[in-house]
Order: C-alpha cells, then sequence, then structure tokens
C-alpha cells in the first residue's frame, strides 16, 4: 500500500483490524465517541462522507447514509446492514437528491486531502443537505495525525473553521475530545471536533 492510498482492500483491513481489536472490544473505548457523536447530530438522517466501514454509520439516526471512494469499505459496510454508496453510486442513487440530508458527517475525512480537494468534496455534498442541516467535521490531533501515513495535512480548528468559512458554513462549537486539547501530543484517539451549520 502506498503511503497516500486509502481505496484499496488493505486499507479496508487495517480498519478493520484497528476497530475489532480485543482491547478495544473488552473495554468498549467506543461508548464516550458514540456519546459525543449522537450528542452533535442526534437522531438526523447523516450524509457520513467518508464513512470507512461504518464506524460511524452504525450509530447514526435512521435514514443515514455512508459514502466513501474505497469499494472495499462500502461493501464491508453493506455486510454489516448498513447504507453505503461508492461516490458513483450515490451520485446515481436517490439519496443524492437535493435537501435529502439533516446533517453531514466527515470524520477522519479531511486531513487525507490537500486544503482544495477537501473544499471539493464537502463542497460537492452541501447541496444534499436541508436548510438549518448540522455538519460535523472531526480530525485527529498531533499523535493521531502522525499514527497514519495517508495523512495528507494537518487540520486542527483553525484549519477546519477555514474550510466551513470558504464553503459558506458556520461554526457553533469547536471542542478537544475526549481529553483536554494539550492530550492531542500524547494521545493517539484525542480529536478536533467542529459542529457548525449551513444556515
Amino acid at each position: 500500500m502506498s503511503t497516500r492510498d486509502t481505496a484499496d482492500g488493505s486499507y479496508t483491513e487495517r480498519l478493520a483490524r484497528l476497530e475489532g481489536a480485543r482491547w478495544k472490544r473488552l473495554l468498549d473505548v467506543q461508548a464516550p465517541y458514540r456519546w459525543k457523536l449522537r450528542r452533535a447530530v442526534g437522531q438526523r438522517a447523516v450524509l457520513d462522507v467518508g464513512c470507512g466501514i461504518g464506524r460511524n454509520l452504525a450509530n447514526l439516526g435512521p435514514g443515514s447514509v455512508g459514502v466513501d471512494h474505497n469499494a472495499h469499505s462500502v461493501a464491508y459496510c453493506r455486510e454489516r446492514g448498513m447504507t453505503a454508496f461508492t461516490v458513483a453510486e450515490f451520485r446515481d442513487s436517490e439519496y443524492a437528491a437535493p435537501r435529502s440530508f439533516d446533517g453531514l458527517l466527515a470524520a477522519h475525512l479531511v486531513e487525507h486531502m490537500d486544503r482544495a480537494t477537501a473544499l471539493e468534496v464537502i463542497g460537492s455534498y452541501l447541496p444534499s443537505l436541508r436548510p438549518g442541516a448540522v455538519v460535523v467535521v472531526i480530525t485527529p490531533q498531533e499523535r493521531g495525525y502522525a499514527s497514519d501515513a495517508t495523512h495528507v495535512r494537518f487540520c486542527g480548528f483553525a484549519e477546519v473553521a477555514e474550510l466551513y468559512s470558504t464553503l459558506g458554513l458556520t461554526v457553533s462549537a469547536q471542542s478537544s475530545f475526549p481529553l483536554p486539547r494539550w492530550a492531542g501530543k500524547l494521545f493517539t484517539y484525542n480529536e478536533f471536533v467542529t459542529v457548525g451549520s449551513n444556515g
């Protein structure tokens, strides 16, 4: 796998291996993240852009849909009973109709892209949102960013806020989760969470 390749089967296998680690299952380490996600998006129908193998998609409200450029990850989601599409499949589906979703989630997505690509990708899905939809972007802090060779651009609070501003979105809250900001240099799973809306 090349250092920037997130589209092949080995990347899907890596995600599945990380998610299925025995210690993570025994300790249910995803519980705080599920709580934070429910708090941010509630039970809305959310478009999960860059859904990967469905870690977040599995915990979103009814009518939520995932989209990912990795066909292997999309197949993995479908095997788990989730509604997920490749980018091309989504564009050809009934879900791509304007104003179809009450929210958009981009978790661990924009750090895999340069700024221009991130703007293009996120921007291309904004027509799918209803007015007042919640938009949530989650990115890794320093230790998490360094843990994945496919990461391209560090996206902290300022970088994500700039994406929102350029796309005409409004930021309502930014937080460090699950630990304070200082922990991002030590704890792999500390995240920047930005919540806002399209109007």
